[in-house]
């Protein structure tokens, strides 16, 4: 009874933070996406730029992350809300 308590309870945690890291992968690259798209830069060497930026800095490049995180989604937002004429 204990040992299948444990690997159901070790799954359980195993499913929440794969589930945890999914919704972060999907919900906060999207930045280094747009710059990589923008720039015509590997999405990958935007996120290595932003990693050691932020151990150089101490932090504060993941604030600007964020903050452009928060600017992107409310654009897409925007975007998806109003997309013909006759959505007024």
């Amino acid at each position: 009874m204990g040992y299948t308590f444990y690997i159901r309870k070790m799954n359980f945690i195993y499913q929440t933070i794969t589930g945890i890291r999914d919704w972060f992968e999907l919900q906060a690259f999207g930045v280094c996406e747009w710059w990589g798209n923008k720039l015509g830069m590997r999405t990958a060497n935007i996120r290595l730029f932003f990693i050691y930026v932020s151990f150089i800095a101490i932090g504060s490049p993941v604030v600007i992350y964020l903050i452009m995180a928060f600017i992107l989604n409310l654009r897409n937002m925007v975007r998806k809300k109003r997309s013909s004429i006759w959505d007024l």
